[in-house]
């Protein structure tokens, strides 16, 4: 394994229980073999049939197993909900470590993937043919679920990033859609000035929106070769241009001090007092679900841009199925895993409202053409398939980034609430990043 690329490894908690090394996470099992497997043997196996357990939180899939079961009737699946993110990867750590449980396939969100891939615990798909489809996937996610030669997981979804902005609020007071984070900054203090009650945002710091900011911004401070890691949260231009920037509108109190997901949150988003949300395309159906009362006064737009004139958009958000390298019916975990990102179970996942990453989904006329009675009539999906096209590919993670956004808001958390500089918190998350990777015996900043 040479170079990490993209590991999107966004969320919170530790996916050993232990210490992780650079062999604690790995698996014992390492019964697969490295020759290549027919389309035929894939058949083959489908026609046998057998049993094989996924776990996986996703909603979408419950109709995917209905249908691959309809087709293959010898074939059973046991879908599992063992927990959602981090509940269900210490889960899924443990039954490793264990030797015992594992699932044959599991949900990994792209942030979490990195780790269980340099623990040794995922089967490389590329011995099925899963690396000659690339061009069937939109960058972002594909560099996610890819090192080197090696592919980890098929990507279920993606979360390319857009501005949602209440319209009414902004045309009731004048204020231009911002085109630009410097534009931004003055629509905040003109809503803000208009109605001391009105905030551009919400953000109570959060790593995952970090990140995805940093990244949009042509940001790289996170770099892994090997176990050689670089982290610079004090130098990185994407780090200097979100910081300068962001510092701004937390020192002259344009952010609402509100969490997201919370009902002070909803409530916000309904009534106006919270005007625009940047964040990945899966957000309309929570717009459609939390925020009804609201209905017609939101649209989407692409994010505001660092540089004038520029188009260039990040990844928020987004999950892959990865085959357990401890699976004991590999051929047909993966046989599912294709069925459901691939090939017939795509459509069915999209109809339940799933976000695609493949690019036909993502250019298909049925799919551009839709229109959001939410967003007005919007054509949103336009927009989101732009940015899923404008996502900067040299992007990386830690390989220990699970534990970094953990520690995040003990660090850079604390300039939205006290007198800390944000430049200051970043310092303290790099300190609190190196510290942590050379412990677990990485290389770090050496």
């Amino acid at each position: 394994m040479r170079t990490m690329t993209r590991r999107a490894m966004r969320g919170v908690g530790l996916l050993c229980a232990a210490a992780l090394s650079l062999t604690a996470c790995g698996s014992s099992d390492d019964s697969g073999s490295d020759k290549a497997v027919s389309g035929g043997d894939l058949r083959a196996a489908l026609r046998e049939g057998g049993s094989i357990t996924v776990w996986a939180w996703e909603p979408t899939l419950k109709q995917v197993v209905s249908d691959f079961q309809k087709e293959y009737p010898k074939v059973k699946v046991k879908l599992v909900n063992a927990g959602t993110g981090n509940d269900q990867y210490t889960a899924l750590q443990n039954a490793v470590q264990a030797g015992a449980g594992v699932p044959d396939v599991a949900q990994v969100e792209y942030y979490a993937l990195g780790q269980f891939a340099l623990g040794k615990s995922l089967e490389d798909l590329s011995r099925y043919g899963a690396d000659k489809f690339k061009d069937a996937y939109s960058p972002g996610p594909w560099n996610a679920v890819t090192v080197d030669d090696a592919v980890y997981a098929l990507p279920m979804d993606s979360g390319p990033m857009a501005l949602f902005y209440n319209k009414k609020v902004l045309d009731k007071h004048q204020i231009a859609t911002p085109t630009t984070w410097d534009e931004y900054l003055e629509a905040a203090r003109a809503l803000h000035a208009a109605d001391p009650k009105a905030y551009i945002a919400n953000d109570t710091g959060d790593a995952g929106f970090t990140t995805s900011m940093i990244w949009q911004a042509g940001g790289t401070p996170f770099k892994t070769r090997d176990t050689n890691v670089t982290v610079d949260l004090t130098n990185d231009k994407g780090v200097v241009a979100f910081t300068k920037v962001w510092q701004k509108l937390i020192d002259e109190k344009l952010l609402a001090p509100i969490s997201s997901w919370s009902d002070e949150w909803y409530k916000g988003l309904a009534d106006g007092t919270i005007a625009t949300l940047a964040t990945g395309a899966w957000m309309p159906a929570n717009f459609v679900s939390g925020v009804e009362g609201a209905s017609g006064d939101w649209r989407a737009a692409a994010l505001p841009q660092w540089k004038k004139g520029q188009e260039v958009s990040s990844e928020n958000g987004g999950s892959s199925l990865a085959v357990m390298k401890a699976s004991k019916n590999k051929d047909l975990a993966y046989a599912f895993n294709e069925y459901a990102n691939h090939s017939e179970g795509v459509q069915a996942r999209l109809e339940g409202g799933a976000f695609p990453a493949t690019t036909a989904d993502l250019s298909s006329p049925t799919f551009l053409e839709q229109t959001f009675p939410y967003f007005g009539g919007q054509k949103a999906n336009e927009i989101f398939a732009r940015s899923a096209s404008q996502v900067p590919e040299d992007w990386s993670y830690l390989p220990y980034q699970v534990y970094a956004n953990s520690v995040f808001n003990d660090s850079v958390g604390k300039a939205y609430v006290s007198d800390t500089k944000l430049a200051d918190g970043l310092k303290a998350w790099q300190k609190a990043a190196v510290d942590y990777g050379t412990e677990q015996g990485f290389d770090v900043n050496k």
